[in-house]
């Protein structure tokens, strides 16, 4: 017997929403674009690192004239930045080894070491023998490097056996909470830097696996960029529970410095590691890894940073806890930059242990393309270039 006809229209009317939903959960995601900022991806299920690399678009300035004596070459106000003890000399060897190779013999920045003890004699032959560059060599002001006045020592000392209970590392290392807070807000005040604008962090025992043929300083300049990453990452939530309460203290009384086209919703992410989230208090942790960062340090001298880490200072997360400069840097990035001034240098390949980048590109030798790490499988979810790529984009 037939069905009614109301019943036949439902069915179909059914059948059509149960198809509808069907293909609406099995599509294929699509981003959004944010103006200003690359093409952002929803859900990063393969590594752009496997796609062909090349060059950035637009203007880039090659390595004719740019001889070590020539005065009057095409160099900007930019030096290539190190943080190093004269103990780490083999390896800071490596690794100017390895930029020289691939990128400053072709355009010669000098290089501008930083220590807060004198450099020995033989630091500063080996050095200078691994370079045609100038070798600049500078001693950390005291008041610069030691611990301020305003931290306790006896909330320190009981900060510090919370940390270690944390199983945070470093925990009982001074020296190490004085260069998180030197590299976050003291570098760029040295006297040395005055007249400086941009600098590329090197660090000991690191690798660059990539030829770069144009001026990574001027296409920075030129296309007017703040700051440059190659590795995006998660942190320790156990070692900066109350920087993000201590980023709302101050945003609180000095909104005006939030950027319109900021980086929040990667700041705040909860739902790819909800525990980071939670136990760093609203802060998803996220972060570029500083060990390399190429950067315009007009950036920290502004109003708005000067302000934020003299906040951050004072309340003395950089001892009590152990706030690194990464996350300081990132924060401050994500909340007071224009997101499209930040520059993901997809084409030099990188490694500080145990995370990599490697680019797909003819360019590159002595890594794996689109390997992240080489250390245990686990290392694998600390990669945050998902939630970057979803909220910021790859500009």
């Amino acid at each position: 017997m037939a069905l009614p006809k109301a019943m036949r229209v439902l069915a179909a009317v059914t059948l059509f929403l149960f198809f509808y939903l069907v293909a609406q959960i099995f599509r294929s995601p699509t981003g959004l674009r944010r103006p200003g900022v690359g093409n952002t991806v929803e859900d990063m299920t393969r590594d752009p690192n496997l796609d062909p690399t090349g060059e950035p678009d637009g203007l880039l300035w090659r390595s004719d004239d740019y001889a070590a004596d020539n005065p009057n070459s095409p160099r900007i106000n930019a030096t290539i930045l190190s943080l190093v003890r004269n103990e780490e000399l083999e390896g800071m060897i490596q690794s100017m080894n390895d930029l020289e190779r691939t990128w400053n013999h072709k355009f010669n920045y000098p290089w501008t070491f930083f220590n807060d003890v004198d450099f020995t004699d033989e630091f500063k032959k080996r050095t200078r023998a691994a370079t045609k560059a100038e070798c600049r060599y500078e001693l950390i002001p005291k008041e610069h490097w030691e611990t301020p006045s305003w931290i306790n020592k006896d909330l320190y000392e009981e900060s510090a056996q919370i940390l270690k209970d944390n199983n945070v590392q470093y925990w009982n290392q001074p020296s190490y909470h004085q260069m998180c807070r030197w590299n976050s807000g003291m570098f760029y005040r040295h006297p040395a830097l005055a007249h400086t604008r941009y600098y590329w962090r090197v660090e000991p025992k690191v690798h660059f696996f990539c030829d770069v043929d144009y001026d990574v300083f001027r296409y920075m300049h030129d296309h007017n960029k703040t700051y440059g990453f190659t590795v995006n990452i998660y942190d320790s939530p156990e070692s900066i529970p109350s920087l993000w309460p201590e980023t709302i203290k101050f945003l609180a009384a000095h909104n005006e410095y939030i950027h319109a086209n900021n980086a929040m919703d990667w700041l705040k992410d909860s739902n790819r590691r909800p525990e980071h989230n939670h136990k760093a208090n609203g802060y998803s942790t996220c972060h570029f890894w500083s060990n390399f960062e190429i950067g315009d340090m007009d950036f920290w001298r502004s109003q708005a940073y000067e302000d934020y880490f003299n906040h951050l200072d004072r309340a003395g997360g950089f001892f009590y806890e152990r706030w690194g400069d990464a996350p300081v840097h990132s924060i401050a990035l994500g909340l007071f930059e224009d997101a499209s001034k930040i520059h993901w240098f997809r084409d030099i390949g990188y490694q500080h242990i145990p995370y990599f980048q490697c680019p797909n590109s003819p360019k590159c030798k002595g890594c794996v393309t689109g390997r992240f790490t080489d250390g245990e499988a686990w290392l694998n979810k600390e990669d945050c270039r998902p939630n970057y790529f979803k909220y910021v984009g790859m500009g």
